[in-house]
């Protein structure tokens, strides 16, 4: 019979980050928000951190490869960042736009993972100053001006965030199963 005071060699995994309490400086109604880019930031580098350089650009079945992936989420936070503070997008993001997806044998997924970070790390400082009487104000997104509010934003690039993460890590799950 096992020693009931010795502990599991297992090391104990945390709650997910909505089960962690408020995340400080935040307003409480972007709190969701900000949990959901924590988690998807862990979720990222829990399924990335050691992915295969050779197997970044690959595309299973036709899907987005990994890489695609890796770059548009950062590509999406810092558009709809932009979009939030009233802002149009500037050349350099519209360069970064036509370039998600493409084929870069001269990017590693660490350097991915990192930009992804830093852009959180932006949207969470983003979050400690607004003011919550604007979230319901409108926004609009695109060249088109599509209609949106300040809320909607900062809840589509937490959303977005975590439904290209499920994607990632379904292609990743693949990717590694056929190598």
């Amino acid at each position: 019979m096992k020693d009931q005071n010795i502990k599991s060699e297992k090391p104990q995994q945390k709650p997910e980050v909505w089960l962690r309490g408020p995340v400080q400086g935040i307003p409480n109604l972007l709190q969701p928000a900000a949990h959901a880019l924590l988690q998807a930031g862990e979720d990222m580098h829990s399924y990335a951190d050691n992915f295969p350089k050779e197997l970044l650009w690959r595309k299973p079945a036709g899907r987005a490869s990994v890489g695609f992936h890796l770059q548009h989420l950062t590509g999406v936070l810092d558009r709809m960042l932009t979009y939030a503070r009233k802002e149009n997008l500037s050349d350099l993001q519209f360069k970064h736009l036509k370039k998600e997806g493409a084929e870069n044998p001269e990017i590693s997924t660490i350097q991915l993972l990192q930009d992804f970070d830093t852009k959180v790390s932006e949207a969470l400082q983003y979050f400690k100053t607004v003011d919550a009487d604007t979230l319901t104000e409108e926004r609009s997104v695109g060249r088109k001006k599509m209609p949106s509010t300040h809320l909607g934003l900062l809840f589509h690039a937490a959303e977005h965030s975590q439904r290209h993460i499920g994607q990632m890590l379904v292609t990743i799950s693949i990717l590694k199963e056929r190598s």
